[in-house]
Formats: C-alpha cells, sequence, structure tokens
C-alpha cells in the first residue's frame, strides 16, 4: 500500500460523516472514474488504450484520488460514477455513514501485504497458536487488520480475549517485534519486511484466502449509476476481467504500460504486482468473495471499528450494498 492509500483508509476510520443523497450528475457522454497512483493494476492496459471508451460507447475519465474517502465524497456528490480499487475501510465507514454505494467486484487483492509476523524464537506454529494467550501482540487496532488477526486467532483456536493485543502501527510494530517487546507484530506493507528478520508468519496470506480471510481493494459504484446504467457498469467489468486474464496469460507484455499508468517506473511496479492478485469474475462470486464472505468482513470490520471507538455505530447487515451481478 502506499502511504497516503493508509493514512486515508485509517483517517477514514475516524470520521463520523454522514451523506445525504447524491447530487448524481448524468454527465451525458463522460463517465467519471475514481483511481489511484503509484497503485498499479491489470486493468490499466485497457485504461491507457481506451478499450474502456470503445466498449462502453463514452468518453471514461479517470481522475487519481489520494484516499478512498476523497473517492467516496466525490461519488455521493455525483462527480463520479465508478470508484476502482477503492480501499475496504472507506467503503465501511461511507456506506455505515448513509453513503449510496455498491460493491460490485474485487478490483486486486494482496493478502501477502498485510499479515502477522511470529517470532522465530518463540517456538509457536500453528499447531501450537494457543500458547499466545496471555502474551503480547501489536497491532493496529480497528481496522481490517486488526480485523484479520481476529479471524485468523478464531481460526487457530486462540481465545483472542485472553491474547494482550498492543496498539501499534505498522514501523513500531517491526521495532517492536525485532527488539522482543512483543512476540507476534501484525502489519502491512514494507514493516512486514523488516519483521521477517525475525520471524516468519503465523498464516502466509494464500493460507488466509483459502479459509475466506481476505485482504483487497473494491470496484464501487453509485447506487444510481447502478439502476440507470446497468449496461456501463456490465460493460466495465467486463473489460475489466478480459484486461485481468490478458495480464495473466502474458504479464511481461504489459508492464510497461501499467507502470505508465501509474507514474511509476517498471522495476517497483513489477515488485507490487508480484504481490497482487486479480481474482475471475467466477471466483469473486464464489462464497469467500462476494457469495457471502465479502458481506461477513464487511459487518465484521465495521463492528471491530466500533469497538475501537474509530466508528460510532455499525449496521445490521450490509448484503444490501454488495451486487454481484455485473459478475
Amino acid at each position: 500500500m502506499t502511504s497516503r492509500r493508509v493514512t486515508g483508509a485509517i483517517a477514514g476510520a475516524a470520521m463520523a460523516l454522514t451523506f445525504a443523497a447524491p447530487a448524481f450528475a448524468d454527465h451525458g457522454d463522460t463517465v467519471t472514474v475514481a483511481y489511484f497512483l503509484e497503485w498499479p493494476t491489470a486493468n490499466q492496459v485497457a485504461q491507457v488504450e481506451k478499450t474502456y471508451d470503445e466498449a462502453m460507447g463514452v468518453d471514461v475519465e479517470w481522475r487519481a484520488f489520494g484516499n478512498g474517502n476523497e473517492m467516496t465524497q466525490a461519488m455521493v456528490s455525483g462527480d463520479v460514477q465508478i470508484a476502482y480499487s477503492q480501499g475496504f475501510v472507506p467503503f465501511v465507514v461511507g456506506v455505515s455513514n448513509g453513503a449510496p454505494l455498491k460493491l460490485v467486484g474485487i478490483a486486486v487483492t494482496y493478502a501477502e501485504n498485510d499479515l502477522c509476523i511470529i517470532r522465530e524464537d518463540a517456538g509457536i506454529t500453528q499447531d501450537n497458536a494457543t500458547e499466545l494467550e496471555g502474551m503480547k501482540v501489536a497491532t493496529p487496532i480497528g481496522n481490517v487488520t486488526h480485523y484479520k488477526l481476529l479471524r485468523t486467532l478464531e481460526h487457530l483456536g486462540v481465545d483472542a480475549s485472553k491474547v494482550d493485543l498492543v496498539q501499534m502501527n505498522p514501523a513500531d510494530a517491526a521495532v517492536a517485534l525485532i527488539r522482543g517487546d512483543v512476540v507476534m507484530g501484525c502489519a502491512f506493507g514494507g514493516a512486514i519486511d523488516r519483521m521477517k528478520e525475525v520471524g516468519f508468519p503465523l498464516m502466509t496470506g494464500a493460507e488466509q484466502e483459502a479459509v475466506g480471510i481476505n485482504t483487497f481493494d473494491i470496484i464501487t459504484v453509485t447506487e444510481d449509476f447502478a439502476s440507470e446504467h446497468p449496461d456501463l457498469v456490465q460493460a466495465f467489468m467486463d473489460i475489466t476481467e478480459d484486461a485481468n486474464n490478458a495480464y495473466k496469460a502474458d504479464p511481461g507484455a504489459a508492464l510497461a504500460t501499467i507502470a505508465g499508468a501509474a507514474g511509476m517506473d517498471e522495476d517497483a511496479t513489477a515488485s507490487m504486482l508480484a504481490n497482487f492478485g486479480f481474482p475471475s469474475a467466477a471466483d469473486q462470486k464464489g462464497a469467500n468473495w462476494l457469495g457471502g464472505g465479502v458481506q461477513a468482513m464487511t459487518k465484521g470490520v465495521a463492528d471491530v471499528m466500533v469497538g475501537a471507538g474509530n466508528m460510532e455505530t455499525s449496521l445490521d447487515d450490509y448484503s444490501p450494498f454488495v451486487d454481484d451481478s455485473f459478475l
């Protein structure tokens, strides 16, 4: 994750936003899509080559934003109709506070970039993870990383209420783990590499995804746009699927184009893409994703944020904000 994306996601969790009905603007021949610079994704080949414009029959304007909360606000105002790779936490905050958004797909997964690292000298593995009870574990509180930690502990049969969770942002968690102040640290981004100098993932990203503990960005649309222009949403999702498939078939061929669209050099782009996944539409409709897992995770993350004081209240049911019909 880039720092601004992370900052925006976490800051958004503390925002008490109330959204009125959107001032939806039908821009005629133009559809505006929010995205992030320095965040390379497979669909950027179609962005650069204007494949979206051709398939949708409109001019597609790609507008860069600094964080997911800004995307939500622009969508509520009617300035943006689609957000590509919006962070999950800003979506949770937005819909919890009345933003009329629909989650229609998974843009990118990056489970290996959000992990809990256990010290090697602790002698703790998945098989004896209950030994974490009574020990100190560092994690940022009230966000996706915290939620994933709770899900991981539950999966491994650990009573989370008996684990001493210490609030630490990733950089501080890395220092604490290296010094031995904590037995495990949970973090995202570059801090994980430093943590791995003294430890290993309690569960790898692939192992987490296999049991539905996911890390991902999403594709969202406004409710008005989805209801008034379902054909355009469908075309957008179809081109995204085609672009993802083309990238998977030959990643190297797309590298230069994606790097240019992301505003990055090719080495940095390749390094980030190596930890990214672009699930197929069929996979996204499965139980771990829009077939139930995303809805459950939305509620779980919202409850964690409320418990941490980062959001005032959560909804009873988030399924109305998830729509898999365009996959």
